[in-house]
């Protein structure tokens, strides 16, 4: 029976490296405690061949691999667990690291948020936090957090049409669009390299561009060599990807979006880009006509409690409402447990 149990923490162990690893998550976070436990059973290397097997191996990681820096460190101190051990020096950490120490450093890697259906949503991003001149080619913690509460909050997309203010590489939408069962689905941004990336990472979740004469162009924004102001279609969902600049947007374009709901988030993080928001937000028709008014969804990560206080000061100066529907970690995704994460609801 011991034996048994000894099994099952092992396999949750790996388990757990499994999805922080695939996704890049800070080494420190991943569950080494858990490894720590599952060493009291085992009498020999096992725990540490299934982490392998389930990290460096996957075939995920093999055909979309994290960075040579994370894949190294991650190794080396996964050798250096195992040297604590009074076990057989293991031949496979040793290869698997001298595989990596002969890779080449690259600007970009990427990242593997693995879904509860089994799927996975990968994403192309830039290694450098800042990179042509933008923040917006890497993941950030709001956007993950959005993400996994639109999977458990289906209701809110499902036959809807929903219009994301900036998207960047499109973690949050492509969640949407494989699980919530959205009817349309618009991708905006403004930086082009930006667009670019959010581009070929739909393509990379096996979301196929369609030809462009089914596309809006958003006033102020020419399309983007030609490939951005596109839709797709992927499992019944119209997806298109648009260049949109939110102090130049006009009211009859936005109008013309019909969305049910807007979503953005990691984009309250300073006073000015807030003001830019709340500009756009103010742009969309507030009397409803003939449609129910826009549902909005902001999360953002709370560095700052001046920043966060200020953004609302700013709704209730314009008079918009707002309430907060989340602010606590599920763990779907492997996030940084230590964020202050919170989603409000705005009502335009």
């Amino acid at each position: 029976m011991e034996e048994e149990g000894g099994q099952a923490l092992e396999e949750k162990a790996a388990l757990g490296f499994q999805r922080g690893f695939l996704a890049g998550k800070r080494l420190a976070e991943l569950p080494w405690e858990s490894l720590e436990e599952v060493l009291k059973y085992s009498e020999d290397s096992s725990p540490f061949l299934a982490i392998l097997q389930k990290t460096v191996h996957h075939p995920l990681c093999l055909k979309y691999p994290p960075s040579v820096q994370y894949r190294r460190r991650f190794l080396s101190e996964l050798i250096k667990k195992h040297e604590s051990t009074s076990t057989e020096p293991l031949d496979q950490l040793y290869e698997a690291l001298g595989v990596v120490l002969n890779c080449e450093e690259t600007t970009h890697c990427y990242k593997n948020y693995l879904l509860p259906s089994g799927d996975a949503i990968t994403l192309r991003e830039n290694v450098a936090i800042v990179s042509q001149g933008t923040t917006g080619l890497v993941t950030w913690d709001a956007g993950l957090y959005l993400a996994e509460w639109a999977l458990e909050n289906s209701e809110v997309f499902r036959n809807r049409r929903i219009l994301e203010l900036g998207s960047g590489i499109g973690l949050t939408g492509i969640a949407v669009c494989k699980t919530c069962h959205p009817r349309w689905y618009v991708f905006s941004d403004h930086h082009k390299a930006v667009l670019q990336q959010l581009s070929e990472n739909i393509h990379l979740n096996s979301l196929t561009l369609e030809p462009e004469s089914c596309s809006h162009r958003t006033e102020g924004s020419p399309n983007h060599q030609g490939r951005l102001d596109v839709n797709l279609e992927g499992d019944h969902v119209r997806i298109s990807v648009k260049e949109l600049d939110w102090n130049l947007v006009s009211k009859d374009k936005l109008a013309k979006l019909q969305a049910d709901v807007i979503l953005a988030a990691d984009v309250v993080y300073d006073p000015e880009v807030s003001q830019h928001l709340i500009g756009v937000l103010q742009k969309f028709p507030r009397d409803g006509g003939n449609r129910q008014k826009p549902e909005v969804y902001i999360a953002f990560n709370i560095r700052n409690p001046d920043t966060y206080h200020d953004f609302q000061m700013q709704l209730d100066k314009v008079e918009i409402g707002w309430e907060t529907v989340a602010t606590s970690w599920k763990n779907l995704f492997p996030y940084d447990q230590h964020a202050n994460i919170v989603i409000l609801r705005l009502h335009i």
